[in-house]
């Protein structure tokens, strides 16, 4: 079961653009390089590429930093999902997709782009955060396990 517009919206209520419940997410990913189709793009850090990017590579909404320039490029009809912390909305996401996961049958399961190696390197700066990768590398494990 892939993610949806609707259980991402409901972790981060305050939207830019069109609110389209009808959206399957199949791939989330932190880099705007990777080929993300029908995607959520999550910018974690300033290497993570740009949005224009992530949108040519199939990205079909993001969550943003509050606070945090929207490009003026951005389609009128793009989601952008603020939250204060891309950290925590990234733990958020995995939370609420294992739950899902949980109560659902496992076809159709979205993909988690986001673990490149070099990019966990140039935003992993602190011990929590460490900490954090370990949790996301164990549930993204958990995840691939349950799909095969």
């Amino acid at each position: 079961m892939y993610l949806t517009y609707e259980d991402v919206s409901l972790l981060f209520p305050e939207v830019a653009g069109i609110k389209n419940v009808d959206i399957d997410f199949q791939t989330i990913s932190f880099s705007a390089t990777a080929q993300q189709p029908k995607g959520l793009f999550i910018p974690l850090n300033h290497s993570s590429g740009e949005l224009k990017l992530a949108i040519a590579n199939g990205a079909i909404a993001a969550v943003w930093k509050k606070g945090m320039e929207i490009p003026t490029y951005t389609p009128n009809h793009f989601p952008i999902l603020f939250t204060e912390d891309l950290l925590q909305a990234v733990k958020k996401i995995l939370l609420l997709y294992k739950d899902k996961m949980n109560t659902n049958k496992k076809e159709n399961m979205t993909d988690f782009l986001f673990l490149d190696e070099k990019l966990l390197n140039d935003f992993y700066e602190t011990y929590d955060n460490a900490v954090i990768e370990t949790i996301l590398n164990e549930m993204l494990e958990k995840f691939r396990e349950e799909k095969e």
